[in-house]
């Protein structure tokens, strides 16, 4: 068994593997966080998304394997959802689930993960961000969001930052925009990655299901623990130029630091002194933060349903609903004297 100074974070059932924690919640929940989410919601009777358009785009001699969820001549904006370490789109089903209710999704199999399946050399942020820019403009895409998990997040802000052209809002789901944006013992812990770690738990398991290269998960652990040691920081610069309105989620017991997931929101124009000052917030703000009570790194996707509703609100550029109560009115524009 792993020791608690391993992090256990980027891979669905870690948190069962090491006897650390397990997921707070129902049955299904907890089949969610172990990477079994299909066949819980099947068991329960549950109606299953669409069957997802499988393809493929060529970057530079790779086969970077995409799926496409609903119709892209939608007039809403297609989200593009980027998945953890390890994962691949299909482990982002509770997501999709309620994204695609609203808006076309395109998910991504990232290089060495799902249906890409492993491919010659190392992996990097930077690649990864340029792999699902192709994707989009191979897809004929002008302009996407895109919603990215743990790795997939950090993925975001690296696509944000190198294709400021192409991507609009960007939701950071538990990812940091540096490496040392990760508490000090989760990035020790990410140091420590070794094939042997994940022989006969869930994580290969789900792997061997989903890969299109099923024995090559001792590969891609090596090349995910050199990427995850060395540096990949954005700088707050090039936060500061991203165009597009972003916003940020983590639980309050999650693996990116806090102040790290502030310093990103504020970073991002999320200090609203005029908010701050009046009470309230007018308008559609540049950038959002949730912060979820008692929630670690996996459990988000237990939380799917919520988190989702909160991206709705981004998505869509809804204001903030007019305050009520002992305070109803207050938000309005003062009347003009005669």
């Amino acid at each position: 068994m792993m020791t608690r100074t391993v992090s256990p974070l980027f891979a669905g059932a870690m948190l069962i593997i090491t006897g650390c924690e397990k997921p707070v919640g129902n049955n299904r929940s907890e089949a969610i966080a172990s990477g079994e989410n299909r066949s819980a919601a099947n068991a329960a009777g549950e109606k299953q998304p669409a069957k997802a358009q499988s393809a493929f785009a060529d970057v530079d001699g790779v086969r970077i394997t995409y799926q496409v969820h609903g119709d892209l001549k939608s007039a809403k904006t297609p989200l593009f959802v980027l998945h953890g370490s390890m994962m691949s789109g299909a482990s982002m089903g509770p997501f999709v689930e309620e994204f695609v209710k609203a808006r076309p999704i395109v998910t991504v199999d990232a290089r060495g993960h799902g249906q890409t399946g492993d491919v010659p050399g190392a992996i990097t942020y930077e690649m990864m961000a340029d792999d699902a820019a192709a994707v989009a403009r191979s897809l004929g895409l002008k302009k996407v969001d895109v919603f990215g998990w743990s790795m997939g997040g950090t993925t975001a802000i690296l696509m944000a930052v190198r294709h400021p052209g192409l991507v609009d809002k960007q939701i950071v789901l538990s990812a940091p925009s540096r490496r040392g944006g990760w508490y000090p013992q989760v990035q020790a812990g990410f140091e420590q990655w070794k094939p042997e770690m994940f022989v006969g738990t869930p994580v290969e398991r789900q792997y061997r299901k989903e890969s299109a290269t099923p024995n090559a998960l001792p590969g891609l652990v090596d090349k995910m623990r050199v990427m995850e040691s060395t540096d990949f920081d954005v700088s707050p610069a090039e936060l500061r130029a991203i165009p597009g309105k972003t916003m940020v989620i983590v639980g309050d017991a999650d693996g990116v630091a806090l102040s790290h997931a502030i310093e990103l929101f504020e970073a991002r124009g999320g200090q609203n002194m005029p908010a701050a000052m009046q009470g309230f917030v007018s308008g559609s703000p540049k950038a959002r933060l949730a912060i979820l009570p008692a929630t670690g790194h996996i459990a988000m996707l237990n939380e799917a349903p919520l988190i989702a509703r909160y991206a709705a609100a981004f998505l869509d550029d809804q204001k903030p609903a007019p305050t009520i109560g002992f305070f109803e009115g207050m938000d309005k524009p003062a009347a003009k004297s005669e």
